[in-house]
């Protein structure tokens, strides 16, 4: 592997940004989709907010790659847009029931992390390491905090 600069990724490395831009679009629909499902005020918020940051991961990452020369993702994938149709679902068959679409948006948390620890191991030792490296702890804590979240509604119920 050449030495790379943040202004001059190989294109592996660029492959997998763009990977994790669609990642990040698509929880970033999902989020906002869910949040406006979900009949829980704060819930709603928190949606929304962590949408948010996907969004501005995304953007963070569709900044390099065009400082690279190339066109970055701008949409997300097939899979998600059937996840949130999904979801769409559940939360129509449930009311809006707050347990179901934390669950449903805790395994799109887990296809992220996922995305994310697979695009890490695969481009050790990049330039960009440190940016993957501070967007994985955000994406790891909105996981965590989804989850955590899904199991506290799950006892109430």
């Amino acid at each position: 592997m050449n030495h790379e600069t943040k202004t001059d990724l190989n294109q592996t490395t660029i492959d997998k940004l763009q990977k994790l831009i669609r990642a990040n679009i698509d929880s970033y629909n999902g989020f906002h989709e869910s949040a406006e499902e979900i009949n829980d005020a704060k819930l709603s918020q928190l949606f929304t907010e962590i949408g948010d940051q996907r969004s501005e991961m995304a953007t963070q990452l569709q900044k390099f790659v065009e400082f690279n020369g190339d066109d970055a993702e701008d949409d997300g994938s097939i899979a998600a847009k059937t996840h949130r149709i999904w979801i769409n679902v559940r939360s129509k068959i449930s009311g809006g029931d707050p347990h179901a679409i934390l669950a449903e948006a805790e395994r799109g948390e887990d296809h992220i992390k996922a995305a994310y620890e697979d695009v890490l191991k695969e481009t050790a030792g990049s330039a960009m390491n440190d940016v993957l490296s501070n967007q994985y702890r955000s994406v790891k804590a909105g996981h965590d905090k989804i989850r955590d979240l899904r199991d506290a509604y799950a006892n109430a119920s």
